[in-house]
């Protein structure tokens, strides 16, 4: 009788289907953030606060788009299932590998994403860009967003670089 992990293969092609998508939207997603940290957030702050909070303001709006929200989401999907697949292959050849990336990535990108980054840009929803406050508020939001923005990239980026290590394992 075989057990079940001796029944799961790391060669399968729905396991490598499944971590080639996982690494290329973790892929994706840390190309976006990495936009944001290396020139978007420096040119927002290069503009007058009113200006740069207003541009800001419509970026997270035009975020919520389903191409977008399909890379975030549909990369912490496929994460989820190779947890899964990790723990209940735990000992072959890559399976702790996938839980590293995916862990990676749930916890450094999506994480940071549900319980910082989305309550930062809804306060910053709220500012009205002419206001007194709002030069002050800026400078903060500037620099907490990209300092926590640099994380997201690199967890997007180390999940992305686990997978595709184990991609060429295959």
């Amino acid at each position: 009788m075989t057990t079940p992990t001796q029944e799961i293969s790391t060669t399968s092609p729905g396991l490598f289907a499944l971590t080639l998508v996982a690494a290329l939207s973790c892929g994706t997603v840390a190309g976006v953030f990495f936009g944001f940290s290396a020139f978007v957030m420096d040119g927002l702050g290069r503009l007058p606060a009113p200006q740069g909070i207003a541009a800001m303001q419509s970026i997270n709006i035009s975020a919520v788009r389903p191409a977008f929200m399909t890379a975030l989401f549909g990369a912490a999907a496929a994460c989820l299932a190779l947890v899964v697949w990790s723990l209940l292959a735990w000992g072959q050849r890559g399976s702790a590998l996938l839980l590293v990336g995916a862990a990676l990535y749930l916890v450094g990108t999506i994480g940071l994403t549900i319980v910082y980054h989305v309550p930062l840009n809804d306060a910053l929803a709220t500012v009205d860009p002419n206001s007194a406050a709002a030069a002050g508020r800026w400078a903060g939001y500037l620099a907490d967003w990209t300092r926590w923005n640099h994380v997201r990239t690199a967890a997007a980026l180390a999940a992305a670089a686990a997978f595709t290590v184990v991609l060429a394992w295959s």
